[in-house]
Parts: structure tokens; C-alpha cells; sequence
């Protein structure tokens, strides 16, 4: 029996299998994740540079690459190591830095996505007023409200984690440090200070979940009253990436978090991991490309001006 104090490192899950299964897993991982830094990356890049993009849409949109960037950066590069090098070693500092900033860009990312959906709904419900609502002082301080709460859930979960006595080992079986895997470390009596923070976490989560249902059944209703059908699709146009992207992100991280344990093993709680904590970093810019001529414009030209 050990105790958080005598603890100095945790065991991560490895990738099971032969020495060039684990290989195979380090250059799919890379591929991964070189594809985030491309993809979120460029995305960066051409907001910052066309002024034509300086709009709430893609104020926020550069936030959540920002966010996409941090977030696969974590996790993706650690598990890399470990399996190149061959070894499921991360120190207890490690560890615990590791679930401070995934969890404050995850539950920043959230929050954004909520904002995003408001900006959806203004653009399309009330276009009016869109630039009274969203000027250019209010998306700042939203983006800050996002980032703050983000890091305050942060702290609050990581002290409260660690403060726990953990009395069970120190193999996490998970590729990366994850609080849900932490606390079955933890003494059986002891847990439950985290267990009411979850609480208040899981209720602040319905909240943003319900209002983004709320603005999308708005939005669906207008744009449904819009008499012609190229205005329709133009309305859907600029709403369907950003609801792909908010799909794939509660879909996968419910199910992680609120799957029942008699569905739970090794295998099935890491694909359910990187299925939300790899895959959508990966993932959005290349859904928020497709379907946006803006972007894609800016991009080609940005492109271009390089290689003149």
C-alpha cells in the first residue's frame, strides 16, 4: 500500500503488443498529430494575416485552434516518448501538470463552443444586430470569461485530485493522466471532496449543453422561415461545421466520462480517449475548411503569397 506522499511517478497504460506494434503506434500518433499542428496552425495563421477575417466567427474560431493545439499537445507527444523509448514512466509533477492543462483547455474549449453557437445564433436570429451584440469588447471579454473559467475548473480539480491519499499503486491505466483514472488510486473513503466537484462540474456542463440545444433549435427555426432554398443553404452552410466539431466533442466525451463500468476494459477506455482527446484537435480544422469558401480563399491566397 502506498501513499500520495511516497508516490514519485505514475505507470501510464501502454499501447499492447510487439515492439513494432508499439512503432506503429508511435508514427500513427505523429501522423496525428503533425497533421493538428498543420491544420490548426494554418488556421492561425491566416486569421491573424487576413483582415477580412477579423469577424466574431473567426475570432473565435482561432481561439478554438489555439485551444485544439494545447489540447492534443498534452497528451499526444508524452505517449509518443513513452512508446518510442519504451516505457510508461511520467513523474508525479508530470502528472499532475498534464491534467492541470488538459482539463483547462478542455473545459475552456467547451465553453467556446458555446460562445460559438450564441455567435451562430445572433448572426442568424437577430443580424441586425449582430455587431451591437458581438462587438469587438464584448467577444474579448467573452473569449476571457471562456479562458478564466477554464483555468479556475482547472485548479480547483487538480488541487483537489491530488490533494487525495492515493492507497491503490500508481499504474494509471490510461495513455495519459486522467482524473477518473487518478482517483481509482485513491483510498475507497476519500474521494468523495472530488465527487461533489464533479457534481458542480457536470451541472455547469448541462447548462452550456442545454443552451447550445436552445440557440440550435432557435437558429433551425429561422433558418426554416428563410423563403428561399439558396438562402437556407447559405444559412446552413456557416452553421454545419461548427455543429459537426460540437458533435464530435460531446459525443466522445460523454460517453468517456458517463459510460456505464459494465461496458468499461483497457482496450475500450482507450480507444474512447483518443477518440476525444486526439481525434477532434485533429479534426476540426479540416471540418471547418471544407465547407468555408472564406477560409479557403484566404488560405489559397495566403498560400500563394508565399511561394511568389
Amino acid at each position: 500500500m502506498a501513499n500520495s506522499s511516497s508516490i514519485t511517478h505514475f505507470l501510464l497504460l501502454p499501447f499492447p503488443g510487439t515492439r513494432q506494434l508499439q512503432l506503429l503506434h508511435f508514427c500513427l500518433f505523429l501522423a496525428i498529430y503533425l497533421a493538428a499542428l498543420l491544420g490548426n496552425g494554418l488556421i492561425i495563421i491566416t486569421i491573424a494575416w487576413d483582415h477580412h477575417l477579423h469577424t466574431p466567427m473567426y475570432f473565435f474560431l482561432l481561439n478554438l485552434s489555439i485551444l485544439d493545439l494545447g489540447c492534443i499537445s498534452t497528451t499526444v507527444p508524452k505517449s509518443m516518448a513513452n512508446s518510442l523509448w519504451d516505457t510508461r514512466v511520467i513523474s508525479y509533477s508530470g502528472c499532475a501538470t498534464q491534467v492541470f492543462f488538459f482539463l483547462f483547455l478542455i473545459s475552456t474549449e467547451f465553453s467556446l463552443l458555446t460562445i460559438m453557437s450564441y455567435d451562430r445564433y445572433a448572426a442568424i436570429c437577430r443580424p441586425l444586430h449582430y455587431e451591437t451584440l458581438l462587438g469587438s469588447r464584448v467577444c474579448v471579454h467573452m473569449a476571457a470569461a471562456a479562458w478564466t473559467c477554464g483555468v479556475l475548473n482547472a485548479l480547483l480539480h487538480t488541487a483537489n485530485t491530488f490533494s487525495l491519499p492515493l492507497c491503490q499503486g500508481n499504474a494509471v491505466h490510461q495513455f495519459f493522466c486522467e482524473i477518473p483514472q487518478i482517483l481509482k488510486l485513491s483510498c475507497s473513503t476519500s474521494y468523495f471532496r472530488e465527487v461533489w466537484v464533479t457534481v458542480i462540474a457536470v451541472s455547469l456542463t448541462f447548462v452550456c449543453f442545454v443552451f447550445m440545444v436552445v440557440s440550435y433549435v432557435q437558429i433551425f427555426r429561422a433558418v426554416l422561415r428563410i423563403p428561399s432554398q439558396q438562402g437556407r443553404y447559405k444559412a446552413f452552410a456557416t452553421c454545419l461545421p461548427h455543429l459537426a466539431v460540437v458533435s464530435l466533442f460531446v459525443s466522445t466525451g460523454f460517453f468517456a466520462y458517463l459510460k456505464p463500468s459494465s461496458v468499461s476494459s483497457s482496450s475500450l477506455n482507450l480507444l474512447v480517449s483518443v477518440l476525444y482527446s486526439v481525434v477532434p484537435p485533429a479534426v476540426n480544422p479540416l471540418i471547418y475548411s471544407l465547407r468555408n469558401q472564406e477560409l479557403k480563399a484566404a488560405l489559397s491566397k495566403l498560400i500563394t503569397g508565399c511561394f511568389q
